[in-house]
């Protein structure tokens, strides 16, 4: 299993309004927009991930870690035979997303690009 950086993401109530902050008030460069919206910060991807459910955001925290994976199946299976407990594999419009936590209780995301 290798993992690869992907991006920190923070999830948002309201995509437009936070682009807006972002871009106009931080100055930074809108490199790309689908369903988030994506910028480049020295050579780091930061992502704007619109929060499906207000509730859920409060409780699972605001920022995330994602690691690129080439194959998910693969990697949360070697995490799960390393006692990790993962969910799900989720299918998105572009790739598939699973989850872990920490020791601390910090959510990490695996992401694999279609």
């Amino acid at each position: 299993m290798k993992f690869q950086f992907d991006c920190i993401f923070y999830y948002v109530t309201n995509l437009e309004r936070a682009i807006d902050f972002y871009t106009d008030v931080l100055g930074l460069k809108l490199t790309s927009q689908d369903e988030v919206a994506r910028f480049d910060i020295d050579g780091v991807l930061f992502e704007l991930v619109p929060a499906q459910n207000v509730n859920k955001l409060k409780r699972d925290g605001n920022g995330g870690l994602c690691l690129k994976v080439k194959n998910i199946h693969q990697a949360v299976k070697e995490l799960q035979m390393r006692g990790v407990s993962t969910s799900q594999i989720e299918e998105k419009k572009n790739g598939m997303l699973a989850s872990f936590q920490d020791p601390d209780g910090n959510k990490i995301c695996l992401w694999q690009y279609h």
